[in-house]
């Protein structure tokens, strides 16, 4: 990791839990961090439809359920993958280092 491409500190591996996202609150934005196998996926933690956390969902595979009406959303891409949400949500490039999760924040 260079000094241009400065990374923010998300969480630990270790409070990652199996088919369950972990929200971070950042001063500039909300993140749903979530483990699916051996990678790792940062989010945005607001459904584009109704603006509810979507860390509140469950993830199936390698995607995130709004729990208030059931958008879908893939967590690789941040595009909806099931209605009522038409919008995407922004995705961010993740890395771990001595098993702590950093993300670059520049929105995908």
């Amino acid at each position: 990791m260079n000094d241009a491409m400065a990374a923010t500190r998300l969480c630990t591996l270790a409070e990652l839990k199996p088919k369950t996202a972990l929200r971070v609150e950042l001063d500039e934005i909300d993140i749903a961090v979530v483990k699916v196998g051996n990678e790792i996926f940062a989010i945005e933690d607001v459904c584009s439809h109704a603006e509810i956390p979507l860390s509140e969902g469950e993830i199936d595979g390698c995607t995130i359920e709004c729990e208030l009406h059931g958008s879908r959303f893939d967590l690789r891409t941040g595009k909806p993958t099931g209605p009522p949400a038409t919008q995407p949500v922004a995705t961010f490039d993740t890395s771990v280092i001595d098993g702590v999760v950093y993300a670059q924040l520049e929105k995908k």
